[in-house]
């Protein structure tokens, strides 16, 4: 059994959590506590009240979460939010938010993560916020296109989606988990024609024809799995605890 206070040091220290500023209103760290013990590790996506649910039944004591519970300045807990918290605090589930350092992060971070899984070497990241990059740039693979486009079916073989406007052997490709929109206007600037995404706009079609773009959307939730598995993977190695998880049938 490890400490609450010292897996959320540990997490604050790998996420580099003071270091990188995320969005207005945005909180990272640790958003519930518990009774102040860790039996279990748990990931998810989202803060939602099924992840929840499914992580008390579960054993989990110690949830982290992508999108976290705190987005914007204090929120009335009313309501379905009422419900939300009332059930992780019954439940003695401590709840981690880490949105942006865990997107960028360089070895547990969405984009190197995907990277890493379709097998494309990073390069370079581009997309700078409060004076970190936030997206990265890999080289593109021998195969060119088609083997970028394979890769993607198997990975995402429910979200999966393309624009196929660009070059056929992209030499650089750009990767930014989750909403991908303000990286598309960057892209030419930076040598990129080609985006691996979660999710864009109608009007990214658009763009992708008239700048000539290769575009991937392949689901928001879809592609921001990895860093949360990454994070609970590593804490529960260091703390010599189990970890699980928690999975949603999410389409976007």
């Amino acid at each position: 059994m490890a400490t609450l206070l010292e897996i959320v040091a540990y997490c604050d220290q790998r996420i580099r959590r003071t270091e990188i500023k995320d969005f207005d209103g945005a909180h990272n760290g640790l958003q519930i506590e518990n009774n102040g013990s860790v039996q279990k590790i748990g990931a998810t996506v989202d803060a939602g009240q099924l992840p929840f649910e499914e992580a008390i039944a579960e054993g989990v004591d110690f949830l982290i979460c992508h999108h976290g519970l705190f987005w914007t300045p204090p929120t009335p807990l009313t309501g379905a939010n009422a419900l939300k918290v009332r059930t992780a605090f019954d439940g003695n589930l401590a709840i981690y938010g880490a949105h942006l350092p865990l997107d960028c992060h360089p070895e547990i971070g969405n984009n190197a993560l995907l990277a890493k899984e379709l097998g494309l070497k990073t390069v370079d990241t581009f997309l700078s916020y409060e004076g970190n990059d936030m997206a990265t740039v890999a080289l593109g693979p021998t195969g060119g296109r088609n083997e970028i486009s394979e890769k993607l079916r198997v990975l995402f073989p429910d979200t999966y989606q393309a624009i196929e406007y660009g070059s056929a052997k992209p030499e650089r490709i750009g990767i930014l988990t989750g909403s991908g929109q303000s990286a598309v206007p960057h892209l030419l600037a930076n040598g990129i024609d080609t985006l691996i995404t979660g999710e864009l706009r109608q009007h990214h079609f658009n763009m992708a024809q008239e700048l000539g773009l290769n575009l991937y959307p392949c689901g928001h939730y879809a592609t921001e799995v990895f860093g949360v598995k990454a994070l609970a993977a590593e804490v529960a190695r260091k703390f010599h605890l189990e970890w699980q998880f928690i999975e949603q049938p999410c389409p976007l």
